[in-house]
């Protein structure tokens, strides 16, 4: 009789709650899904892991944030990313696109395997000179990651190691209004950012000189330890 009443009363106790564990090993990782806590850059439709000594310098279209790029150490990573199908990924179109956009401008461009599936190491001219780069792609669910590696990340493993593993923590925030496939996820200041913009203007404006562009370099996020 005390045996049934315990294993009753175990089983009408309410279960602990648990916290969510990721099922996969690494990202990039979708904001609904459980990925690891830790400090990211906020812009809004990505956050971004920095470690010691990374640079973050955001590229923009017009008035609008469409990606970023971490600088470390003679490296490059660009990272943008776009809407995608419900159903279905991209990368094989847009790797199919940047190949034939990298061969018409003289480049080279071959499928090979990387950390992140099928990837393309090309040779993109630029004027008289050629360089190496890694165009990457992750389909993810209605987003697609375009990671592109250059400088020594493109051409030596151990360079590329700590950028690879910022695209590995990539959070995308994709968001649930209705976007047509290859539209770019708007991103934004991160809130240190636009405090620093906002001061740049008001000091501007009591000199009354003309307001400062903050996007003549494109805003940049240092951190060093």
């Amino acid at each position: 009789m005390f045996r049934r009443r315990r294993r009753e009363r175990e089983r009408a106790a309410p279960a602990a709650e648990e916290t969510p564990v990721p099922q996969r090993e690494h990202g990039p990782w979708d904001a609904d899904e459980p990925h690891p806590e830790r400090e990211r850059v906020d812009l809004g439709g990505l956050q971004l892991p920095i470690g010691p000594g990374f640079e973050v310098q955001l590229n923009v279209a017009g008035d609008q944030i469409v990606g970023a790029v971490i600088l470390a150490d003679g490296s490059a990573l660009q990272v943008h990313a776009f809407a995608a199908p419900k159903s279905t990924g991209i990368w094989d179109e847009v790797r199919a696109d940047l190949k034939r956009e990298v061969t018409t401008g003289g480049g080279t461009a071959e499928e090979v395997e990387g950390p992140f599936g099928v990837e393309l190491a090309a040779q993109v001219k630029q004027g008289d000179a050629v360089h190496p780069v890694r165009f990457c792609g992750i389909d993810g669910p209605r987003w697609f990651l375009r990671a592109v590696f250059s400088g020594k990340a493109a051409i030596d493993a151990d360079a590329a190691r700590p950028l690879e593993d910022v695209v590995r923590d990539i959070v995308v925030v994709r968001g649930d209004a209705p976007m047509p496939p290859k539209e770019p996820i708007e991103l934004r200041l991160p809130p240190e950012a636009r405090h620093a913009m906002e001061q740049q203007q008001q000091a501007a404006a009591q000199n009354r000189r003309p307001d400062l562009d903050p996007f003549h370099r494109g805003p940049e996020i240092t951190e060093t330890r």
